[in-house]
């Protein structure tokens, strides 16, 4: 806070009076409403006050008076309020015993912890981010995510990339096309993290160092599972790797053949997805998209194939793959839209 510059000129002619009225203020060549505020101003910071039996005019104090004045019902709130935080910190000390032996024997009894509340669980994140020290793995279903999300995980991650930790990411291909997380993906990168994409969705699950892991609760995004059983925690990172290998780097820049690699991507799972009789909400949910993109990508593969219809674009894949001999093989679905005509080489070329 610094005072006005009238308050200045004011404070500097109090100080070469022993009192002083309003009216006085014009020799400093202020007008009377400046003044009148410059007064208050200085009244308010006790470097003025009302003259003893003359409430119109005043008196000039010494700054350190003033500050004694100003500051000591401060000084003695803060004093209250550390005394304050003194005896709650005490209190929760006294309870940490207790609480650090019941976690104990639960963590031997019960590895998988169901938490189902959103601020416990963000709780557990900044626990897990603040003591990771050699490497997070994340898997981040659902496309893009919402940006004060992504502003949150921003700074966990830039503590945790200062500190050394290596970190991969997994987003699915629609999050390529979401601003916010480019823009993200952009500073996480920049400091050395790892960030690649891929078409299927899969479970969100974050792991720390190999030993604690938080996994998503399907249709109840408020919820996580805390693992801490090595086993699962094992079985989670190997499934992590296999995705890894099978997903592509994140562009940082936009590029043509990626786009239209990723497209035949997303049009494959789609296709597979429609042999199995999975309707467009379904779809989209497993793809990570809206429903209208998952509608726009399904109309394409029905035009390159051919079909008129869902069920009849559903009887051309079967019959396709049944001719192949070859239903899992991954690229099937590019056999497929090849093997529908002109129109489907044509996309897939």
């Amino acid at each position: 806070m610094r005072l006005s510059r009238e308050a200045l000129d004011v404070f500097a002619f109090a100080a070469d009076r022993t009192v002083f009225g309003i009216g006085d203020l014009a020799a400093t060549g202020l007008g009377a409403d400046d003044a009148e505020r410059a007064v208050k101003e200085l009244v308010e910071l006790r470097l003025l006050c009302h003259a003893e039996g003359a409430p119109d005019r005043f008196a000039v104090v010494p700054p350190r008076v003033a500050a004694g004045r100003l500051l000591r019902p401060m000084e003695r709130r803060i004093q209250h309020q550390q005394e304050e935080i003194e005896r709650f910190r005490w209190m929760f000390d006294a309870l940490l015993p207790a609480y650090e032996s019941s976690r104990a024997g639960s963590s031997a009894a019960a590895p998988v912890e169901l938490v189902t509340d959103l601020r416990l669980v963000q709780e557990v994140i900044e626990e897990l981010t603040a003591t990771c020290r050699e490497e997070v793995l994340t898997a981040q279903p659902g496309g893009g995510r919402r940006p004060e999300s992504l502003q949150a995980a921003q700074e966990r991650d830039r503590r945790m990339l200062a500190r050394g930790v290596a970190m991969r990411t997994l987003y699915q291909h629609p999050a390529r096309y979401h601003q916010p997380t480019i823009d993200h993906v952009q500073a996480v990168t920049g400091l050395g993290a790892e960030v690649r994409t891929q078409s299927e969705g899969f479970c969100r699950m974050l792991i720390f160092d190999q030993h604690t892991a938080l996994l998503g609760v399907p249709d109840d995004p408020l919820a996580a599972l805390l693992v801490r059983e090595p086993h699962l925690i094992h079985s989670m990172r190997v499934f992590f790797d296999c995705a890894w290998r099978g997903a592509s780097p994140f562009p940082l820049t936009f590029d043509a053949a990626s786009a239209v690699r990723i497209s035949g991507e997303i049009q494959e799972a789609i296709v597979a997805m429609l042999s199995e009789g999975l309707e467009d909400k379904s779809i989209a949910r497993r793809l990570g998209m809206s429903v209208r993109s998952c509608q726009r990508h399904v109309a394409e593969v029905m035009k390159a194939l051919g079909a008129k219809s869902r069920f009849q674009a559903g009887f051309l894949i079967g019959q396709s793959r049944g001719d192949t001999g070859d239903e899992t093989q991954p690229g099937s679905g590019c056999r497929v839209l090849a093997s529908a005509g002109p129109s489907g080489a044509r996309r897939r070329g």
